[in-house]
């Protein structure tokens, strides 16, 4: 019996090596290539927040009076592993297959220095955020409660992050630390969406805002949010297009609203309300909702019969 699974086994294991042999299917990765180190970059994520917000995040071995010595030797160990990081993405571009290899290192550091040369501009639009969030919810007790556990934040903070590595043209890095933001808070926002300053998720939960979408200042989006396009039927050839909304100033968008489309415009000062479905501009200071769905009410008995069993489920549907 055990020579019986023994040669299974081999059989098994032996039907997927060959199968690595065909050499139509992408999904193989069998030669010695240095690839991407996602974890890696995932861990990235905490190391960056200790350098946007130090105090909050520090190690046990940071002392106050340390912060210079502390940033310096954190900042120079992020800059070798993202360097590292973006070479090898700058690698895997199709249009680099080939190229000199001191060129795309150099291109490397260009973009490393670059995105931390924005950093400072980074922590001036956080700020931004955390007094939005402040003001926008009465629940929140104090700023380090929102720095520390609010996930709208969090996803903001690792959106404009990564929105900067995006503009600076590092490929494949900006959705892996988004996708990450994305996994722990189930806030999915694409890092080419434009954000601007004061923004507020609140709760946050299912949101989803796409790549071309562009939002204004002093804008607040609750959960179940989605800022999408009206159709991605065109695939690749849709590539490049303005394919989400623009959100002027001063809008709020309630939960379970859809915008969607490139040509959609929501004015500034307007209001979304919740489950609503907008394909079309809204002009400024106008409020959008539907009409609130009929209600009815009954005295509850604790001895319902069948009958009205079947019609309180039928009418849980009408």
């Amino acid at each position: 019996m055990a020579d019986d699974f023994e040669r299974l086994e081999t059989r098994a294991i032996g039907g997927i090596i060959e199968h690595y042999k065909k050499e139509n299917f992408f999904i193989n990765k069998t030669d010695d290539e240095v690839e991407l180190d996602v974890v890696l970059l995932q861990g990235l994520i905490e190391k960056f927040f200790r350098i946007l917000f130090p105090g909050f995040f520090r190690e046990r071995e940071y002392k106050a009076g340390d912060l210079q010595n502390y940033i310096s030797v954190l900042c120079r160990e992020v800059m070798l592993a993202l360097n590292k990081q973006i070479f090898l993405a700058l690698k895997k571009v199709p249009g680099n297959s080939g190229a000199d290899e001191k060129k795309l290192r150099e291109r490397a550091r260009l973009v490393t220095h670059e995105f931390f040369d924005r950093i400072p501009r980074v922590r001036e639009f956080l700020e931004t955020d955390l007094q939005a969030a402040y003001d926008g919810d009465p629940a929140a007790f104090d700023k380090t409660e929102i720095i520390l556990s609010y996930p709208g934040f969090y996803a903001i903070a690792v959106n404009r992050l990564a929105h900067e590595l995006f503009v600076l043209g590092a490929p494949l890095i900006p959705r892996i630390l988004t996708e990450a933001a994305h996994n722990r808070t189930g806030i999915d926002i694409h890092p080419g969406a434009v954000l601007g300053k004061y923004f507020f998720i609140d709760h946050g939960t299912g949101i989803v805002i796409g790549e071309t979408t562009v939002i204004g200042e002093h804008v607040k989006v609750y959960q179940g949010v989605t800022l999408g396009a009206l159709s991605t039927n065109g695939g690749q050839k849709l590539k490049g297009v303005k394919r989400h909304p623009t959100i002027e100033d001063n809008v709020t968008i309630y939960s379970g609203a859809s915008i969607l489309g490139g040509d959609t415009v929501i004015g500034r000062d307007s209001v979304i309300g919740g489950n609503t479905f907008v394909t079309k501009s809204v002009a400024p200071q106008t409020v959008v909702s539907i009409k609130n769905q009929e209600l009815k009410f009954k005295p509850a008995s604790k001895n319902v019969s069948p009958q009205e069993e079947v019609e309180l489920q039928r009418a849980m549907w009408i």
